[in-house]
């Protein structure tokens, strides 16, 4: 009777005390997003990046979670200023502000989302330790390769001679097979984890910094993950906004 009367106790607690976490995870979402945050944007870039700039991962991550936001729109000039860089030490974007705190880093500031919206980020601590693992392997595994190819190819212009042509050959490899590990990890399920998360966000913008190359479509199962994260209806609002703020800066022609 004593060993039941415990267990009963046990049972009853752990309802409590989780139902104490949900109701104060809820009242954590509805605070923040009583009031909306704010996401440094870049005024205008050019086309070739448009797409790609990483206030997209974040808008994507508030649409998902449903927080309202705002944008705050940045030139060139403002990147350089005093008052940006206590938000972005770097003068890069995003940058996050809310009543709550400041943040910088895209990768951070998606974290940031997701421990707050179960759309992120599920509930039970080992599959919240999972997602945060793989939004690191996203940033620091898959994309730092990926960044390296799109440098080489798209942004340096210097001499391109068999040193360089060498090295290009050893980061194409290095991009393979990190795609090839992604294609292991996809097999028999929609997203990384299995259901839709934060992890699947950054690895989808890392993704998308191959658009001009067939790495991925040549890849058919991680082509279709990509499209399916795509179609995804946040992500098309994130990404309507995100070129609607270019096209609405866009200098004289």
């Amino acid at each position: 009777m004593v060993e039941w009367c415990w267990r009963e106790q046990n049972v009853f607690l752990n309802i409590f005390l989780t139902r104490g976490k949900l109701l104060g995870m809820e009242r954590e979402i509805a605070m923040t997003t009583a009031h909306p945050v704010q996401v440094s944007v870049l005024r205008w870039a050019p086309p070739i990046v448009h797409g790609l700039v990483r206030d997209l991962r974040v808008r994507w991550a508030l649409e998902e979670a449903g927080w309202p936001y705002r944008e705050h729109v940045v030139s060139r000039e403002d990147q350089a200023s005093a008052s940006y860089r206590e938000l972005q030490p770097f003068g890069q974007v995003p940058a996050f502000r809310s009543d709550e705190l400041t943040l910088f880093e895209s990768g951070a500031i998606v974290h940031h989302i997701a421990e707050r919206s179960p759309a992120l980020m599920p509930q039970e601590p080992a599959s919240r330790s999972q997602v945060t693992a793989w939004m690191f392997g996203a940033l620091n595994s898959v994309e730092p390769p990926i960044m390296m190819f799109n440098i080489l190819d798209m942004v340096y212009q210097g001499p391109k001679g068999a040193d360089v042509q060498a090295l290009r050959t050893w980061i194409v490899g290095w991009v393979e097979s990190r795609l090839d590990a992604l294609v292991h990890v996809l097999e028999g399920k929609e997203y990384v984890l299995g259901r839709f998360t934060a992890a699947d966000v950054l690895l989808t913008t890392v993704l998308r910094i191959l658009r001009d190359t067939d790495f991925v479509t040549k890849r058919p199962p991680l082509d279709a993950y990509q499209r399916r994260c795509e179609a995804r209806p946040a992500f098309r609002k994130a990404l309507e906004d995100h070129l609607a703020n270019f096209a609405k800066h866009a200098p004289s022609a």
